[in-house]
């Protein structure tokens, strides 16, 4: 009988409660990287304006083989220049960082009172008192590889870049910018030779659309979309990419005609 009661006794203490709830771990959101979202940002953004522009302006001039050579032409030639501006400034920020780290490391060696002081200025706004920051920055002296970590993360605030930056931002960059320019010159390819105004609305129809969602993700991909306030910031950069390509393709229409009627 006891052995019994000890059983039950066991069995209630290892079956749930009905109010005990197990903890679950907290579902993290999937987020672009910021370098990522920015890439792909310049890219789509140079990409749905400046092609759709081109394209809204040679479309005042004939037919839309014309229309389409010569947005095909600009959108190689633009995601090429948009990829090469993304490799150079990769490199750029991969050899700025070698030299801060190399006047960082001499810094280290040859004047360690100042970096003491550069240690504490990280500390200085959370109000620790003097001895823990003494105390940190002399354990960070013994070891000159944590300092000089240390100094370029919080004092320089400069990351490491990854090796494969240049390269990873080159191909978002121009895969955006052609992405993005592709998409005006899509209704061009399904209207007759002789109807390039109809192809024209058309690419004016697309555009607004891809803009105005382009506007709205934008902000969800960074912030997100839940909440009056993300919402109102949705609409807001949506209607400002819409107001930007029509503003660049109503100045390119514009100029193409006025030169067209010119005596140029």
């Amino acid at each position: 009988m006891a052995i019994a009661n000890r059983v039950d006794l066991e069995a209630q203490r290892t079956e749930p409660r009905p109010n005990e709830v197990e903890p679950k771990e907290p579902k993290r959101r999937f987020r672009l990287s910021p370098r990522t979202i920015g890439d792909l940002v310049l890219g789509l953004s140079d990409g749905l304006t400046v092609p759709f522009a081109l394209t809204a302006g040679l479309s005042s001039l004939g037919t839309t083989r014309l229309v389409i050579l010569g947005g095909l032409a600009e959108l190689f030639a633009g995601a090429i220049s948009m990829g090469l501006g993304g490799y150079l400034a990769g490199k750029s920020e991969a050899a700025s960082y070698t030299t801060t780290v190399a006047e960082t490391r001499d810094l280290i060696s040859t004047s360690p009172g100042e970096t003491s002081l550069l240690v504490a200025k990280v500390f200085e706004p959370y109000r620790l008192p003097t001895e823990t920051t003494s105390q940190i920055s002399k354990q960070l002296h013994e070891a000159p590889e944590e300092l000089l970590d240390f100094l370029m993360c919080f004092h320089r605030q400069e990351p490491k870049p990854e090796s494969s930056r240049p390269y990873a931002a080159a191909c978002r960059i121009a895969t955006g910018y052609f992405l993005g320019g592709l998409l005006p010159l899509v209704p061009y390819f399904c209207v007759r030779k002789d109807e390039v105004m109809k192809g024209l609305w058309w690419s004016v129809g697309v555009m607004v659309f891809v803009l105005f969602a382009f506007g709205w993700g934008k902000v969800v991909a960074d912030e997100g979309w839940k909440g009056r306030y993300n919402e109102l910031k949705c609409v807001r950069s949506a209607l400002e990419m819409v107001a930007v390509g029509a503003a660049a393709a109503g100045a390119a229409v514009g100029l193409v005609r006025a030169f067209n009627h010119s005596s140029l």
